[in-house]
């Protein structure tokens, strides 16, 4: 789209969620609540995960729990902060620099995420299907560089996503359409032609979800046709307990991203809310999901709550 009057932008205006007024307060309350339950939840579980030894010998699962905790919590925090302030008269604005850290961060932490769940499918793999030879192929050093390995590759794809949005003159207004700056609400707002961008978006985003989408599909199948075959009813039933939750998570996590980015100039007024469930309610989902699905998390629990209640008060 060109622009007649382009002038160089300071900042932007969150447009947020369509709410009637006597919604305001209500909802503010709500998205704090959310928030604050969302960094609890999370720092319980890096705290529980911390201080429990009998957590520490599967180091890899709990390993990488515990950073998908921390990505929960940063995610939350790069988005959620703002959905709040837009409740408040004038907190709807961002600065164009505030803009382009909020998208860079956002596709920076939600693609270490993805591939993360990747990693999580890789290890469960090879956890059921290979036990003999899991302490080999899942040793520390191969953790630490599978680890270093989606958080690099994050923030090579958000840097990328980031340098190609801002790239284009902006000037067409200054309204965001959506619930915080990401790329297919601010490009509507760009003084140039933009189909290479969606492009790109589409492609590289599609590209990157559905391959590891694929992989961690893969894996089930294997782990599944494992699972199968043990003989001991009780065996399967903690196989299937210890993948459960990283199903649950991993489908809470897909299925908003496809719908978002898998459809060019998306323009469903749906958008908004599938936003707030990915950005907001899913950080504080995975917590929940993962203490009530993972028996050693409870177990690991209920002895740091015990050991905390029977502390004698000198």
């Amino acid at each position: 789209m060109e622009c007649e009057n382009q002038t160089s932008l300071t900042e932007f205006i969150l447009v947020g969620l369509p709410y009637p007024e006597d919604l305001r307060a209500p909802l503010f309350m709500f998205f704090l609540l959310v928030y604050l339950l969302t960094l609890v939840g999370n720092l319980v579980i890096l705290l529980v995960v911390l201080l429990s030894s009998q957590l520490h010998k599967p180091m890899p699962m709990y390993w990488f729990l515990c950073h998908l905790s921390f990505l929960d919590m940063t995610v939350s925090t790069v988005i959620v902060p703002k959905v709040i302030a837009g409740f408040i008269k004038g907190g709807g604005v961002i600065s164009f620099g505030g803009c382009v850290t909020q998208l860079f961060f956002f596709h920076f932490l939600g693609c270490t995420e993805c591939f993360l769940y990747t990693v999580m499918a890789y290890d469960r793999f090879l956890a059921i299907c290979k036990p003999l030879r899991y302490g080999t192929l899942m040793n520390r050093k191969i953790c630490l560089c599978l680890a270093f390995g989606t958080w690099f590759g994050g923030s090579l794809h958000s840097t990328i996503q980031t340098s190609l949005t801002f790239h284009l003159p902006y000037g067409c207004g200054t309204r965001v359409g959506y619930i915080f700056c990401d790329i297919p609400a601010v490009l509507k707002l760009a003084c140039a032609d933009t189909s290479f961008n969606e492009m790109v978006t589409f492609v590289d985003i599609g590209f990157l979800a559905m391959t590891c989408f694929f992989l961690i599909l893969t894996s089930y199948v294997y782990i599944i046709s494992a699972i199968l075959r043990i003989r001991s009813a009780e065996g399967r039933r903690r196989a299937f307990s210890t993948c459960a939750a990283h199903i649950t998570v991993v489908v809470t996590y897909y299925v908003p991203l496809v719908f978002i980015y898998l459809r060019p100039a998306s323009q469903d007024p749906l958008d908004g809310v599938v936003a707030v469930f990915y950005t907001t309610v899913t950080p504080l989902l995975n917590p929940i999901i993962y203490t009530l699905r993972n028996k050693e998390m409870k177990q690991a629990l209920k002895k740091l709550w015990v050991r905390k209640t029977s502390v004698p008060i000198e």
